[in-house]
């Protein structure tokens, strides 16, 4: 079947058009959870969700399971929602075992089940590969990204988040939407957040300028707060506060840069606490970031022990008192808060 859209498909399924599988491919996770919700509202009632909505992971639970699963009709429910995640684990088997899941896969579509919709979750696959191929003749392939290029990306994000600015009660002009997305990398789940932030900011006013975007949005393009991180974990002070330094000259606000530096510590202590050696996808998916940011916040979580990120986060907060108590210097408050960071990394 042809590929789709995020957003085509979720007109698609507001119209009723059912399938028997679906392809979801993609990393950006705010258009995979947009599609898994419209999917879950459109086929399985609020009511029947406990039993009509089930999630597997092809890293652990095999595609027999899954199968017999969709074949099973659901209890309480008329129609019922599977979701089988880490697609990509299909292509690390041998070429015997994967042609044989691929095999019963196909003997399923063949004849599926009337009452399951099958979806198939996958961050990237190889599309020279059988997995692929096999997939993407038995389901409706859905692309949960932008774009490739930058200006489709651009383009498409905008459009995105003026939407989920009014699921916000929010009004987004296109300047500070654009703004917005550029300042996010388009990384949609944090234009979400940010979005939520700045209506917070905003208050009774329910406009979000492409200023407010300006005063509270770190920027993602100039600043990756894990490059910081790297610098905390290696004990470098001068050059975490050179960085410090380009950044707030080039107009990044102290406020901000805190509220990052204070979200970085929660996911590393988060990364801490995930189990086993997982894969950077796993680990997007129980941090809730980017794949390529979860594996760096993976790398970094085990350089820096959990007593100094607690104690970074007390410090964080202490900054953030500082700063919004108005008579302290900016520049200063952040220059004391990283020196007090790396301190509290050389002592141990």
């Amino acid at each position: 079947m042809a590929g789709l859209s995020a957003t085509e498909f979720v007109k698609r399924v507001e119209k009723g058009k059912p399938v028997p599988g679906v392809l979801l491919l993609g990393s950006d996770r705010y258009l995979r959870d947009l599609c898994r919700a419209k999917l879950i509202e459109a086929y399985v009632p609020e009511a029947a969700r406990e039993w009509g909505v089930t999630r597997f992971s092809l890293e652990d639970d095999s595609m027999d399971r899954v199968l017999a699963q969709a074949q099973t009709m659901p209890m309480l429910a008329e129609r019922q929602v599977l979701f089988a995640e880490d697609v990509e684990s299909l292509e690390r088997l041998g070429d015997a075992a994967r042609d044989a899941v691929l095999e019963r896969l196909g003997k399923y579509f063949d004849d599926p089940a009337p009452f399951t919709l099958l979806v198939f979750e996958a961050a990237q696959l190889d599309r020279r590969m059988k997995v692929f191929k096999a997939l993407s003749e038995a389901t409706l392939v859905v692309s949960a990204e932008l774009g490739e290029s930058p200006e489709d990306r651009l383009a498409a994000g905008t459009l995105m988040a003026r939407d989920i600015a009014r699921q916000q009660s929010v009004e987004l002009g296109e300047d500070a939407a654009e703004e917005l997305v550029e300042s996010c990398d388009g990384d949609l789940a944090r234009v979400q957040t940010e979005l939520a932030k700045l209506a917070t900011y905003v208050g009774e006013r329910r406009k979000v300028t492409r200023a407010d975007v300006e005063a509270l949005v770190v920027s993602a393009k100039r600043y990756s707060v894990w490059q910081l991180a790297d610098m905390l974990a290696s004990r470098n002070r001068p050059q975490a506060v050179a960085f410090l330094d380009s950044l707030l000259r080039e107009g990044e606000q102290p406020a901000a840069l805190v509220g990052a530096m204070a979200w970085m510590c929660r996911k590393l202590i988060e990364a801490q606490e995930i189990p086993g050696n997982p894969s950077k996808y796993q680990a997007a998916g129980r941090l809730g970031i980017r794949p390529d940011t979860a594996e760096m916040a993976m790398r970094q979580s085990r350089k820096i022990p959990r007593p100094q990120l607690l104690d970074g986060l007390t410090a964080l907060s202490e900054a953030d008192s500082r700063l919004k108590s108005g008579p302290a210097d900016p520049r200063a408050v952040m220059e004391f808060l990283v020196a007090k960071l790396t301190a509290t990394v050389a002592q141990n």
